[in-house]
């Protein structure tokens, strides 16, 4: 076992008494603050947490009395991580974090980020995690965070919220250089700046779609068989399960660089940047404006929008990410994006 394993048992251990003294996570209903506590204790594990990490990962949950793996008193996933695990052993699918990219990435369950055609994963700038959050194979993916609380709880764990063009070329197989059109936000206000980014980017890959999985679209492939709860009708805590699949279920909904889930099961967060100072790949903290990236569990009977990789969604309930009333809903996830250190990004 690594050092780095060790302190995270340890960590995890130590748990029990910080989640007590935690009040908002303790604000939480008691079936989601019971499921909140197992889950944040293999978060910590699973991800390798040190106990300052561990701590903010718990103050991440404590801002929201929803965050958490959906309602539990309506939610009714249509697949459990026992068969999970099962699926993927049988596809052939290791249990274990990928060695190499781990030292790339300074984090289990990520993926280097780079363009086959150019380079290598270990040329790799930027890695992405393979998983919906909590970053881990056969978990649910946490929902009802708002944007704002998902870059937050990436934060917590040493990593960030994503910017549009990361999040799209882990689900085309290539990372191609950033495509934003900054020239078209000038001297108008961020909502307008959005569309019109939008619009000019979707031209140029409306006629050449790709998804993680291959070219064209494939229904079953990814977790998109499950169904809404039937009284779910506008999105309210109390009627919408979250019904989702646990991560990477679908053993073909994987994309070239190794990230899975980019279709179907939960939406996801990310940040479209509509000005410079904005990319978080650039090492902004203000951040951008939010866009939901992939489709939904309900994907094979609701295809509501496009789900192409490099497509861009509309302006829903747009907000700055970092707007304290930024959009959460039980469908909607996220990933993070964690920067690579260099010998240039090293300490002294």
């Amino acid at each position: 076992m690594s050092t780095r394993t060790k302190r995270a048992v340890t960590t995890a251990a130590a748990l029990g008494l910080i989640l007590l003294a935690t009040p908002g996570l303790a604000e939480a209903p008691s079936d989601l603050q019971t499921a909140n506590e197992a889950l944040i204790t293999r978060i910590v594990t699973g991800q390798k947490l040190s106990p300052a990490q561990a701590e903010a990962l718990l103050a991440g949950f404590a801002a929201s009395r929803r965050i958490g793996q959906g309602n539990p008193a309506v939610t009714k996933h249509p697949g459990t991580p026992e068969a999970c695990v099962e699926r993927r052993a049988a596809a052939g699918l290791s249990a274990e974090p990928n060695p190499e990219w781990e030292a790339i990435c300074g984090a289990p369950w990520m993926a280097p980020l780079y363009d086959p055609q150019t380079g290598e994963p270990g040329g790799a700038t930027t890695c992405i995690d393979q998983f919906e959050f909590p970053g881990l194979p056969c978990e649910y993916p946490v929902v009802w965070a708002q944007a704002n609380q998902a870059a937050a709880l990436c934060e917590s764990v040493g990593k960030r919220l994503c910017d549009a063009h990361e999040w799209e070329g882990s689900c085309a197989g290539a990372l191609e250089p950033p495509d934003y059109r900054f020239d078209l936000g000038a001297g108008v206000d961020g909502a307008t700046a959005f569309r019109r980014m939008r619009d000019a980017h979707n031209a140029v890959y409306n006629s050449k779609k790709t998804w993680a999985y291959g070219p064209a679209y494939q229904g079953g492939v990814c977790s998109t068989g499950s169904a809404k709860s039937p009284n779910c009708d506008g999105g309210s805590w109390a009627d919408c399960g979250s019904n989702t699949y646990p991560t990477g279920w679908g053993p073909g909904c994987v994309s070239a660089l190794g990230v899975w889930d980019l279709h179907g099961n939960a939406a996801e967060h990310m940040s479209l940047p509509t000005r410079p100072e904005e990319m978080a790949s650039k090492g902004s903290k203000t951040l951008g404006y939010t866009e939901m990236k992939g489709s939904w569990f309900v994907w094979d009977a609701v295809r509501a929008h496009e789900d192409a990789c490099r497509w861009r969604a509309p302006y829903w309930h747009g907000t700055r990410v970092m707007d304290p009333k930024s959009h959460g809903n039980y469908h909607l996830s996220f990933r993070c994006c964690a920067d690579v250190a260099t010998e240039e990004t090293q300490p002294d």
